[in-house]
Order: C-alpha cells, then sequence, then structure tokens
C-alpha cells in the first residue's frame, strides 16, 4: 500500500523554514501502517503544482494522499481549491471531524479551510501546516482512515 505525504509551502520549499509538519505525519502514518510504501514530497502553494502532484500520487495508486499546509486564510494558502479540483467525492465529515476536535483546544481551528475526499479509490486529505495541527488534526480521524481505505479501495463492504 502506497501513502504520500505533501508539505504544501512557500517558505519550506525556498529553504526559509524547515518542514516539521510533514515529517512528523509521516512518523504518525508509519506507526499505524508500519509496512506501507511512503511518499513524501514539498512543494510551494502554487494551485496548478499542489493540483498535479495529487493527480500523479492518484494515478500512482496511492491509497491515501494527505497534504500539510495551504489550509489558512492568506492570500496563498490554495491547498483546498487544489484538491477540490481533483476530487471525484468529498468526505465533509472527515475535516468536519477534524475541525471540531481542534476547536475543542484552539478556537483557530475553524478557519482551517482543509477538505477531504476521493479521487478514485485514493482518499485525499488536507492537514493544517503547522506540526501541532497537522498531528493533531490526523490523530484525530486516524481511526477512521483505515476503515474508509478499505471501503475507498473495495477490498471491504460497508457494514
Amino acid at each position: 500500500m502506497l501513502l504520500a505525504v505533501l508539505t504544501v509551502s512557500d517558505r519550506c520549499s525556498q529553504g526559509l523554514l524547515v518542514d516539521t509538519a510533514g515529517p512528523a505525519v509521516a512518523t504518525l502514518l508509519r506507526a499505524e501502517w508500519p509496512d506501507a510504501e511512503l511518499w513524501t514530497g514539498l512543494v510551494p502553494d502554487e494551485e496548478e503544482l499542489i493540483a498535479a502532484t495529487l493527480e500523479m500520487l492518484s494515478a500512482k495508486g496511492a491509497a491515501l494522499v494527505v497534504t500539510a499546509g495551504g489550509t489558512g486564510m492568506g492570500p496563498r494558502d490554495r491547498t483546498p481549491e487544489a484538491t477540490r479540483r481533483v476530487l471525484d467525492r468529498e468526505a465533509p465529515g472527515l475535516a468536519e471531524a477534524m475541525r471540531c476536535k481542534g476547536a475543542a483546544a484552539n478556537r483557530y481551528a475553524w478557519l482551517s479551510r482543509g477538505v477531504a475526499g476521493l479521487r478514485g479509490s485514493t482518499l485525499i486529505v488536507n492537514l493544517p501546516g503547522s506540526e501541532r495541527g497537522a498531528t493533531e488534526s490526523l490523530a484525530s480521524i486516524l481511526a477512521l482512515l483505515r476503515h474508509a481505505i478499505e471501503v475507498a479501495g473495495g477490498g471491504q463492504s460497508h457494514p
């Protein structure tokens, strides 16, 4: 099974900041799926490039693509727009669950614009760009992801 973590950040892609969110998310995924192949990448906040990378990972057969970054209110935060361009179907409950859990500790979690959904059988989930926001958001839905991936891949019928 192929899992992917795509960090979206102008500053990290320019070498001005070190990406901590992507590696932290990758660590969580490795712990949950230790036998999976894990792809990691970093792109600037460019909508076309984000969408193209998501399409490429889906075409490679990734079961799950998690993005970190580009979900805020800034003018260059375009990850949700890029993601919506490639999705066949949205899974809004995942994004709602992340915001709800995050807002219990940080009211600004409601400002995250991340989305989740399917492109074919690839589940794509947008996480915030901070290490804490990304890991807490992913942890809040981790128990749901295994089932979602199985159902999306056709390996399990819905109860």
